[in-house]
């Protein structure tokens, strides 16, 4: 069976895009959910997949946070990871999908862990507003709060990776992706027309689909009149040749293998080794997709990528 890839709220689950990607399983709160029942929910997941992989906001409330350790240290296992994201609840989403789409492939427990890192990179989430004022996770300046206060102003945020904000007009845009990508909306009271006809074309999307507006988004953002939108890579054998490229090691402290200089699994990062630097994606950098797309996975690989995990 494949490494479980566990969320905590359904709007992290987005639709599998193949037959072969698996769902996720749901840890629920506290409030939804005795702590008795989440400890036979989670020991079922390690009895049938072995390893746990569970992804959670930065915003995610203390009580359901602190639910995730006690459960984790209750079973007094080293087989579950818990894995807190910035990113925004539609990037996060589709990193989740991602990462649900390599667990079906040989990759490790611990090299699907610690691919979160490498593929957050190549995920532009944002947003478009029709105010920052409450907005906390992306830099405002002044000018740009006090625009907030016109009627009818409309903001573009980019949260992730690198922050940026505009004010929504003709010939405003963001700067994109250099790779080939697709793009998802999740429309909501602030209009998704911007984002697919100017935001998509200026970043040659290949294909826009939408889905529905997170419900975690209205907070996230700071406001409820909020479209969001993220651009991704949507090809498995893109992301496997990604996560394939990069050198696996065993982790120093509790033996996982790893890829980069941090371990999924416990966290600790890895002592330099004696040797000349790593370039690429070894380093887990944001390493243009595009010479992951200069030829396609030979025969082999292609088996590999499909192939059942451990």
């Amino acid at each position: 069976m494949p490494t479980a890839i566990a969320v905590t709220s359904p709007d992290l689950v987005l639709p599998p895009t193949d037959p072969q990607t698996p769902l996720a399983a749901l840890l629920q709160s506290p409030d939804a959910q005795p702590l008795d029942a989440a400890l036979v929910d989670m020991h079922r997941l390690l009895e049938q997949h072995g390893y746990v992989i569970a992804f959670f906001p930065a915003s995610l409330s203390a009580a359901h946070e602190h639910r995730l350790h006690t459960v984790r240290s209750l079973l007094e296992t080293d087989r579950v990871t818990l894995i807190k994201s910035d990113l925004p609840p539609l990037g996060l989403a589709i990193l989740v999908r991602q990462l649900r789409q390599l667990s079906v492939c040989d990759f490790s427990p611990g090299v699907i862990a610690s691919a979160a890192r490498l593929l957050s990179h190549y995920i532009h989430a944002g947003a478009v507003l029709n105010s920052v004022t409450r907005l906390e996770r992306v830099p405002v300046g002044l000018t740009a709060h006090a625009r907030s206060w016109m009627p009818g102003s409309q903001f573009a945020v980019l949260a992730h990776p690198r922050p940026q904000l505009v004010k929504v007009g003709p010939g405003a845009t963001l700067a994109g992706p250099d790779f080939a990508c697709e793009m998802l909306v999740a429309p909501g009271s602030a209009g998704s027309d911007w984002v697919t006809m100017a935001l998509a074309p200026a970043w040659q999307v290949k294909a826009v689909q939408e889905t529905v507006l997170p419900a975690d988004s209205a907070a996230w953002w700071g406001t409820g009149k909020v479209t969001e939108f993220a651009a991704y890579l949507p090809d498995i054998s893109v992301l496997y040749q990604l996560v394939a490229s990069v050198r696996r090691e065993q982790c120093r402290w509790c033996a996982m293998e790893l890829i980069g200089d941090r371990c999924g699994f416990c966290a600790s990062h890895q002592p330099p080794e004696e040797e000349p630097e790593a370039t690429g994606a070894a380093a887990l950098g944001p390493v243009p997709a595009s010479a992951y797309r200069a030829r396609p996975l030979t025969r082999a690989e292609r088996r590999r990528a499909i192939a059942p995990g451990p």
